[in-house]
């Protein structure tokens, strides 16, 4: 179907209702809008970047859930719906203090577990109770990561991984 992701990866989010030129960009300034009006109780906001823009264009609404055994941990089922985390503004401003790079959130991982974000380079992170995850320099590289149940590398404190 595609060069672009493994043939495992790219079957699975075939699967899930993705093609390559599957795309809605009036979705992605919708939640782009949506998500920088919303408030914390102290004020706080999240910052929307670019990157989480295109995804949301993309990716936005997809829920995958790779099958099978993963190549080093358990593949993981993620929901690219950053309404689902929106309350995680706080939690991504303290990564993004730590990686010096604003953040914005894309959706969930293993069904409510982790808090999937992007930042303003295109790289992707999961956040989850046992730490900050590093998946990949861009969108895609975290997607096969995820489905092909590729070890991600730890956040360490410095931001560096």
């Amino acid at each position: 179907m595609t060069d672009r992701f493994p043939s495992l990866v790219a079957q699975t989010l075939a699967a899930s209702g993705w093609t390559p030129d599957r795309r809605d960009d009036d979705r992605a300034r919708d939640w782009a809008l949506r998500l920088a009006a919303l408030a914390a109780p102290d004020g706080r906001q999240h910052t929307v970047v670019p990157a989480a823009v295109e995804a949301y264009a993309e990716f936005g609404g997809l829920r995958v859930r790779p099958q099978g055994e993963g190549e080093q941990v358990a593949p993981s089922a993620f929901h690219l719906d950053p309404f689902l985390v929106r309350h995680s503004v706080h939690t991504l401003a303290a990564l993004a203090a730590a990686t010096g790079t604003a953040l914005a959130p894309l959706g969930e991982e293993g069904d409510g577990t982790g808090i999937l974000a992007v930042d303003e380079r295109g790289r992707v992170f999961v956040l989850d109770h046992t730490g900050e995850w590093f998946l990949g320099g861009d969108l895609d590289e975290a997607v096969t990561v995820l489905v092909l149940g590729r070890q991600p590398r730890r956040v360490r404190a410095d931001g560096t991984w």
